[in-house]
């Protein structure tokens, strides 16, 4: 019999795991283990790791005897250290493509807040006031603007096609594609670099790496229009938290939108959350009920080909046993 656990889940119950699972004869026991000492002996004698937030660093992984997958409730992996888990043999998984539509409608409904401008004219109607909150120059049509999407995998895609019909001018940038035209539509891969200076708007759709943490500093800020704005349903660690409030209070950008922070949670006493130009949300972006069946239904498939000796898909760490 395979044994599988879970180290830590945010849903109420892991029912529908289980029920698949079970269906197999694979034991399934569920934790809320957050830290490398809680964790040790979690994973020890666990054959199917299954985890959400969990930091899965080396310590943890080395501690693990008798593991043959690591997979992942989400398509980041950010907690799971791949380096530590391909020495020891272990493939790690993903599940890529749960919440697409959710976080391109999440992207959508940020974007459309800030340049409509949803929260300061509700928040006068709530006051007893009545007119415009904010200057007219701050009301934004999306016909008139320019918007930068970062990273085209199946996230980005589906965010420039929603786009598409607002009639904006839409570039995006992906290290993977070819700069000019994209696949005959009026779309346009530029550098990196001509995205942030031409962009009325940048929205990141990246996983974290090495190579994206804090691609959005001070640096990269300063070559951004002045007053443009910017959404992350990324991850958090790819803006400098210190330069984002920097150009939020002097101008450089007049708004952001944030599904993802550096840190998770926010500190209750960080000035980000009182800043009046910015929209936050708890890294909800993905949430639906369809999406989250979705999620926990494809963790315990994968589970269960790995149980039956199958190779699993969405392998990121490039062991295949």
């Amino acid at each position: 019999m395979s044994r599988a656990i879970v180290t830590d889940f945010t849903f109420s119950d892991l029912s529908i795991e289980e029920q698949l699972l079970s269906s197999e004869g694979v034991a399934l026991t569920g934790h809320q283990a957050k830290t490398v000492d809680a964790l040790l002996p979690v994973v020890a004698d666990a054959d199917l790791v299954i985890t959400q937030f969990a930091p899965l660093q080396r310590p943890v992984i080395e501690a693990m005897r008798r593991a043959r997958v690591i997979i992942r409730y989400g398509i980041g992996v950010d907690n799971v250290d791949l380096v530590a888990a391909r020495e020891k043999g272990i493939p790690v998984c993903n599940i890529p493509d749960y919440c697409i539509n959710e976080v391109a409608d999440q992207t959508l409904a940020f974007l459309l807040a800030q340049t409509r401008q949803v929260l300061p004219n509700h928040r006068i109607i709530a006051e007893g006031r009545w007119g415009l909150a904010v200057p007219l120059t701050g009301m934004r049509a999306l016909r008139d603007l320019t918007v930068g999407v970062v990273g085209y995998g199946r996230i980005g895609r589906a965010v420039v096609d929603r786009l598409i019909p607002f009639d904006c001018r839409v570039v995006v940038h992906d290290p993977l594609m070819v700069l000019g035209p994209v696949g005959g539509t009026a779309v346009t891969a530029v550098p990196l670099p001509e995205l942030l200076s031409e962009s009325d708007v940048v929205t990141l759709h990246c996983p974290s790496l090495d190579s994206t943490k804090k691609m959005i500093n001070t640096q990269t800020l300063s070559r951004m229009k002045p007053g443009s704005l910017l959404i992350n349903v990324g991850r958090g660690d790819l803006v400098d938290p210190v330069a984002l409030l920097e150009a939020l209070r002097n101008g450089q950008l007049a708004g952001a939108s944030l599904d993802v922070f550096d840190p998770e949670p926010i500190p209750a006493d960080h000035p980000i959350r009182s800043l009046p130009n910015v929209v936050l949300a708890s890294h909800i972006a993905s949430a639906s009920p369809r999406a989250v069946r979705t999620l926990r239904e494809s963790v315990a498939k994968i589970a269960l080909a790995v149980h039956r000796g199958q190779t699993p898909p969405n392998i990121v760490n490039g062991v295949h046993r």
